[in-house]
Formats: C-alpha cells, structure tokens, sequence
C-alpha cells in the first residue's frame, strides 16, 4: 500500500467515525426525546424503547447484525467490514452519548434530527460503508423479489415505520418523521455529490470558434467541441459544451451574449465532476 493509499484509508475511517457519531446525536438531542421515529432499523429500535424501555443503540445492533451475516458474501471483505464497523460505532454511541434534548418542539426536532441523520450517513457513504438497515434488508427482498424494485422495498418499510409510530406516539409525531426522512435525504444527495457543484452548458452559436476562444482565455475551463445538426435547417456548426462552477454561471452568460446574443443555450446541473484540471481550478 502506498502513502497515497494510507492516506485515503485513514480519511475514510475517519469520516466513518465521525459520520456515525454525528448520525447518533440526532437520537439522544432530537429523536428519542421527541418520540420521532425517522424510519428504517434505527426507527424500528427507537418504537421498541418507546414500548419496551430497551436501549436504542443496542436493538439496532441485534436488528442488523443478522442482515449483515446474511448478505456478507455478497458484500465484499471492505465494504462489509467497514459497513459492520460503522453499524456497531452507530448503536454504542447512540446508547453512549451524554447528550441532553435540546427541545421539545417535534417539528424543530425533525428537521435538526435530520440534519444530523443526513450529514453522518453521507459521510459513511462517502467512507465506502453502510449503516445497514432498511438499505440492506430492502436488498435482500429485492433478491428474492426482483420485480420489486430496492426503492421500492425501502419506500415500503420506512413506510411501515413511520405508520406504526403514530400508533406509538401520535398522529404528529408519525407527520414530523416523514419531515426528518425527507430533511435527512435532501442533506444526504448533498454530502455524497459534494457541495461543489456544477453546471453544464450546451452552446449552439454562429462564432462557436470566438465563443470557444472566450471562455478558455477568460473562465479557463476546458471546452469540448463536437459537430451538432439542426433538426429544421439541417444546418452544420459545431457545439461547445463547458463544464463550470456556479460562481462562474454570470461570466460565461455575459461573453455568450456579448459574441452572440442569439445564440442557443441550455444550462444543467451536474451532480459530480472528476477528472484533470477540474479540482485545480477554481
């Protein structure tokens, strides 16, 4: 293994710890105290404690381990390793931290629990692991019912959950759940893309060639050029395709419509770029 390597390896444990530690706060500050059952095991774990009085770190951990033995083969060695490791981090510190409930308010507390959910799960997703649960047993299912979509089984047992929750809690803690699933999602794409995000644009202009020229010399960026055919004119010219960062969004509208104010132009959002150049530049 290189030093390169270590060095990877060591910011993708770290972020494993972290992210678990961040995702159990949410339980002790937000969830448990609140009666909000945020869907999937650690949701089933918290309706358990809610009934029973049994700790929610340590029947999240009863509730996974056996997906985990289930499904290992199919995991691989490190990402099951990693996976179980950030499992067992989730459910001790859950049960561990000394946190108190910062508020009594449900729908403060699901928004806030889902932050928290959102930010530590995409930091274990971007660690290359899992924290097992609803993913993994909708994995499962998926398995032995391939017409049935993961998504699908997911949607299902958060659904499930979320359902029971108001039974155990009330009709406004099963609303506010569905609050902090949705806050954890939306937090979740974000961590996992990146927040350095971007956008593709499509240029069909009749000075291509100054347009191009443009926006390597004053945004230098990267520009790729490939031959675009009008559907009506049949017309041949080439398309300037430009990946940017948003900052940059106003720059490159104003030299497009400074060389050809009727030029044809379509923005996209881009999730994710990799590749040479594109993290050097700012």
């Amino acid at each position: 293994m290189t030093r390169s390597d270590r060095f990877r390896a060591a910011v993708d444990w770290l972020q494993l710890i972290l992210g678990a530690f961040v995702m159990a706060a949410a339980y002790p500050m937000f969830f448990i105290p609140c009666g909000i059952a945020p869907g999937g095991f650690s949701g089933i774990a918290t309706l358990i404690h809610a009934c029973t009085g049994f700790p929610v770190g340590v029947m999240n951990l009863i509730l996974c381990v056996p997906l985990f033995l289930v499904s290992r083969r199919t995991l691989g060695r490190r990402f099951f390793i990693r996976s179980i490791t950030a499992t067992a981090l989730l459910s001790v510190f859950i049960d561990i931290l000394p946190f108190p409930a910062v508020t009594g308010n449900l729908l403060i507390a699901a928004i806030f629990g889902g932050v928290l959910l959102g930010v530590g799960l995409g930091l274990v997703m971007r660690a290359d692991a899992t924290t097992g649960g609803s993913d993994m047993a909708a994995a499962l299912l998926h398995h032995r019912l391939p017409h049935i979509s993961v998504g699908a089984f997911v949607f299902l047992i958060d659904c499930i959950v979320i359902v029971t929750s108001g039974f155990v809690f009330s009709v406004e803690a099963a609303l506010v759940a569905i609050v902090a699933v949705f806050v954890q999602s939306q937090v979740l794409d974000r961590i996992v893309a990146g927040f350095d995000r971007a956008i593709a644009f499509l240029i069909l202009s009749r000075d291509p060639d100054t347009v191009t020229k443009r926006l390597l010399s004053e945004l230098e960026r990267g520009v790729t050029l490939f031959e675009a055919s009008g559907g009506y004119t049949g017309e041949r010219r080439p398309a300037v395709l430009c990946v940017i960062r948003r900052t940059q969004t106003a720059r490159l509208r104003r030299i497009v419509s400074e060389t050809d104010p009727a030029a044809f132009v379509i923005a996209a959002d881009v999730s994710e770029v990799t590749g040479e150049g594109w993290t050097l530049q700012k």
